[in-house]
């Protein structure tokens, strides 16, 4: 029996056999306009179509403020970006980092924090009643330690969780209570038709952990895991996204976290081997993307682009597999490529 988007989606979760593995979309806009372009798709729904992509539909409240009372030309979390222009495309830097030179706890509890009512729920309410019911729903994000490196600047970040413990706390603090405060009002609203929260965090670079495992478990995991339980309340599942070498905190992630997909899987990262993921952890999380997007779509041949597929078909266990590429496709990537992934996906991953 053929399945919808969702249907397949939620048989990987539950550990059951969908009728194929399902497929998912991460691109950069400039190569979604590409391929709108060169498949003739007039539209996202004709291009999903058109390569047999299972891509959850995303949902949430839109923000009724936007910008911050300190700096009119901030976002709502006071910071700045500046449009960087590289072959190809375009993507924004954070340009200021306004919680940068504060010493004090007290300056950071005084700091104008956003507030989860600052968001159109009405406007929300409205997305929930046109959902389609054949595409699986994500709805809810929460990834507090890239914002906080973004408001205090990467180096101070990770000096603080070392040399300043109270300021890491009272910041992740904050911004833990308006994610819990915003999501949980939308999954209200919702009533059970999310099925999908996207949790993250960048824990790995492309040899190893970016931090040590005892700040991970004292920074990170606790309120991660206060968030999934959140979700879980709901019976919303656990999409969690890091990139990078994080071998050493996976169980941490299943156990504490209790992650239910992990993405995006860059196996050509040490300890993150396919093989060894799915010898240790298939039984306790899914897995979502492996299809490399640093040598193989961008420089690889079609072939190879075939080959890798078939990889991880044949590796990933068919119930606990969701192809996709191991992060957003980037220009560079030829058309063809692109194509090559998902048609060898349709033609070879039906059960």
């Amino acid at each position: 029996m053929t399945m919808t988007s969702r249907e397949r989606w939620l048989a990987v979760l539950d550990g059951r056999k969908p009728d194929r593995v399902p497929m998912d979309y991460w691109a950069t806009g400039e190569v979604t306009q590409r391929l709108l372009r060169d498949l003739n798709c007039a539209d996202m729904d004709a291009l999903y179509a058109r390569l047999h992509i299972d891509a959850p539909e995303a949902i949430g409240a839109p923000r009724t403020v936007q910008g911050h009372p300190s700096d009119g030309q901030a976002n709502l979390w006071g910071v700045r970006t500046r449009e960087v222009r590289y072959e190809g495309g375009s993507y924004h830097e954070t340009a200021a980092h306004p919680l940068g030179a504060m010493t004090t706890v007290e300056q950071i509890h005084a700091w104008p924090w956003p507030s989860a009512d600052d968001h159109d729920y009405g406007a929300f309410a409205a997305q929930v009643k046109r959902l389609s019911g054949r595409r699986p729903v994500r709805c809810g994000g929460y990834e507090p330690f890239l914002l906080y490196c973004q408001m205090r600047g990467m180096e101070q970040a990770m000096m603080d969780l070392i040399l300043e413990p109270a300021i890491a706390e009272a910041i992740l603090g904050h911004l833990s209570e308006y994610h819990y405060a915003l999501n949980g009002r939308m999954w209200e609203i919702a009533d059970g038709k999310v099925d999908l929260m996207y949790l993250a965090e960048d824990l790995g670079s492309q040899t190893g952990l970016l931090m040590g495992l005892e700040q991970i478990r004292r920074f990170i995991l606790p309120n991660q895991k206060r968030m999934a339980d959140l979700a879980r309340q709901h019976g919303i599942h656990i999409f969690y996204h890091t990139d990078g070498a994080a071998r050493d905190v996976v169980a941490d992630l299943i156990t504490v976290s209790g992650i239910e997909i992990l993405n995006p899987i860059q196996w050509r990262c040490p300890g993150m081997e396919r093989e060894g993921l799915v010898r240790d952890f298939a039984g306790r999380v899914a897995f979502h993307g492996a299809v490399d997007n640093q040598y193989t779509l961008p420089f690889g041949s079609v072939e190879e682009v075939r080959a890798e597929v078939l990889d991880n078909l044949r590796i990933f266990p068919p119930h606990r597999y969701i192809l996709a590429p191991c992060h957003n496709i980037q220009p560079v990537s030829p058309t063809e490529n692109i194509v090559a992934m998902y048609e060898t996906g349709w033609e070879h991953g039906r059960l």
